[in-house]
C-alpha cells in the first residue's frame, strides 16, 4: 500500500466516524436513571420578569378637628392595601393600638370605609377618598367623640 493510499484510506475513516457520530446525542441522566429535566440553556440570558406586588403599605395621619380629639393630639398608624379593594388598618392612639380594616365601596372606586378596635374597647370609623394610588384624605369619628382630618399616604 501506498502512502497516498494510506492517507486516503485514514481520511476515508475519519469522515465516516464523524458522520456516524454526528447522529449521536448525549442525553443526561439522573443517578436513578431518569432523565435530567434541569434548565434549557440557548446562549441567551434569560429574562426576569418581576413579580407584581401584593400589597402597598402607606403611612396614616390623623389631625384633631374638635376638643375631645385635641386631647389626644395627632394619631398614626399604616394602612396596608391588598391591591384588591381592601386593606388592614392600624391606627396607635394614646398607648393603644387598634386594627381592623379598610374597604373601597365599589369595584375602581376611589371612595372606602375604614374601621379599627382596640382591646381597650375603642374603635375609630373613617371615610376616605384616594386621590391617587397612594395618597387620599378623609375623616375619622372616634367612640369617645373624637373627630379627625385623615391624611393617607407620604
Amino acid at each position: 500500500m501506498s502512502a497516498l493510499s494510506i492517507r486516503l484510506l485514514t481520511s476515508a475513516a475519519g469522515a465516516t466516524a464523524a458522520l456516524v457520530l454526528s447522529a449521536c446525542v448525549m442525553v443526561p441522566i439522573n443517578p436513578d436513571g431518569s432523565l435530567y429535566q434541569g434548565p434549557v440553556t440557548s446562549g441567551v440570558a434569560p429574562v426576569v420578569v418581576p413579580a407584581a406586588p401584593t400589597s402597598l403599605t402607606l403611612p396614616v395621619r390623623l389631625y384633631p378637628t374638635n376638643e375631645a380629639a385635641a386631647a389626644t393630639g395627632m394619631v398614626s398608624g399604616s394602612v396596608t392595601s391588598h391591591l384588591n379593594g381592601k386593606g388592614t388598618f392600624t391606627l396607635h392612639v394614646g398607648g393603644e393600638t387598634m386594627s381592623g380594616e379598610a374597604t373601597r365601596s365599589g369595584s375602581g372606586s376611589r371612595q372606602g370605609v375604614a374601621s379599627a378596635f382596640g382591646a381597650r374597647g375603642s374603635y375609630a370609623n373613617c371615610q376616605y377618598t384616594m386621590n391617587t394610588m397612594s395618597q387620599g384624605t378623609g375623616r375619622c369619628a372616634f367612640s369617645n367623640g373624637a373627630l379627625y382630618q385623615l391624611h393617607i399616604g407620604a
